[in-house]
């Protein structure tokens, strides 16, 4: 739930609490980047210090690795890292894009390589929004195509209809 604490008339910029179940998250707020779970180089501690009330994790490259058996068995994402505080997990969209040649995209979904063994995935976007229950996200984001630039007009538009198609997915099996 985001509730909006404060609007500024001129600017139409906005402050708001995000309520999660593993605490509120004030905005705007620093979200530290931990692809894999952990933010390289500081502790949980470390980031608590510096004012961190949410972290930013990659379903896409969770689920590739340690995979989420591994996560599920730790008891979630939280315990695996130690982190108590909200997450916010990514879809992998930016992976997908970043795996151009290793990808064919479909109205279904996304056959892709795995970047670190070749291994063959087909992923839907129900698929990225069971990944994120499993790895227990606070803040669960849909599955989207990112475009590269520059992108012809056409291709853009079709790209939008798929995301766009690819929420609603998302949302009907979200509720």
């Amino acid at each position: 739930m985001f509730t909006v604490t404060h609007k500024d008339k001129d600017s139409k910029a906005r402050v708001g609490v995000m309520k999660t179940a593993h605490g509120d998250v004030q905005t705007p707020v620093f979200m530290p980047v931990g692809t894999q779970g952990s933010v390289k180089t500081l502790s949980n501690d470390e980031l608590k210090d510096c004012g961190a009330s949410i972290i930013l994790g990659n379903a896409n490259h969770l689920f590739l690795r340690p995979g989420l058996d591994v996560i599920k068995k730790a008891g979630g994402l939280h315990k695996f890292i130690g982190w108590d505080r909200p997450i916010l997990t990514d879809s992998g969209g930016y992976q997908v894009f970043s795996l151009a040649t290793l990808r064919k995209i479909t109205e279904k979904g996304v056959e892709f390589s795995s970047h670190i063994d070749g291994a063959k995935h087909f992923i839907t976007p129900e698929d990225v929004i069971d990944i994120q229950r499993t790895l227990g996200s606070d803040i669960m984001m849909m599955f989207d195509e990112c475009v590269h630039y520059p992108a012809a007009r056409d291709y853009v538009e079709q790209s939008l209809e798929l995301t766009t198609k690819w929420a609603r997915r998302s949302k009907d099996c979200s509720t």
